[in-house]
């Protein structure tokens, strides 16, 4: 008898997140955005998975958590293509695509050391000009910069 598994079984979420198609390299740059570290729910991490869609990639379970708009937010500057999965009573009953928007609060510091925000205690805010290019501009000081090399705050 030959059987063998192809598939790695992890246990189905009841209630919870998936986050799904994030590059390989990121995956734990995420976990640790989310500070998935300090959460007492469970927490599953899957990585250097095959994908027909990107090649290599990851995925986070995670138990019991739904993420807030901020959170998605900030997500959006590290891995905007990911897919988060909504999962409640073991189904999914929400896809949601993570882009940048148009803005950014509070999430990105600002590189101009002369910035209000780097001088005074304020929340930065930030246009997004490029989305696809990834440019970043300070909404007091007008710098651009490429999100690829922003600082989180």
């Amino acid at each position: 008898m030959n059987n063998k598994k192809t598939e790695l079984l992890v246990a189905a979420l009841e209630n919870g997140t998936v986050i799904d198609h994030i590059p390989s390299e990121l995956v734990f740059t995420i976990a640790s955005l989310l500070e998935l570290d300090k959460l007492t729910s469970s927490v599953t991490i899957g990585y250097n998975l095959n994908s027909k869609k990107i090649g290599k990639k990851g995925v986070i379970k995670v138990a019991d958590k739904f993420f807030s708009d901020e959170e998605i937010s900030r997500l959006s500057v590290v891995a905007p293509n990911v897919v988060l999965n909504i999962i409640r009573n073991f189904d999914v009953v929400e896809k949601k695509e993570v882009t940048t928007p148009d803005e950014l609060h509070g999430i990105v510091r600002c590189s101009n050391p002369k910035c209000i925000t780097n001088n005074e205690p304020m929340s930065t805010y930030f246009h997004v000009v490029d989305k696809e290019a990834g440019t970043l501009k300070c909404h007091y000081c007008e710098k651009e910069q490429n999100k690829s090399k922003v600082k989180l705050v």
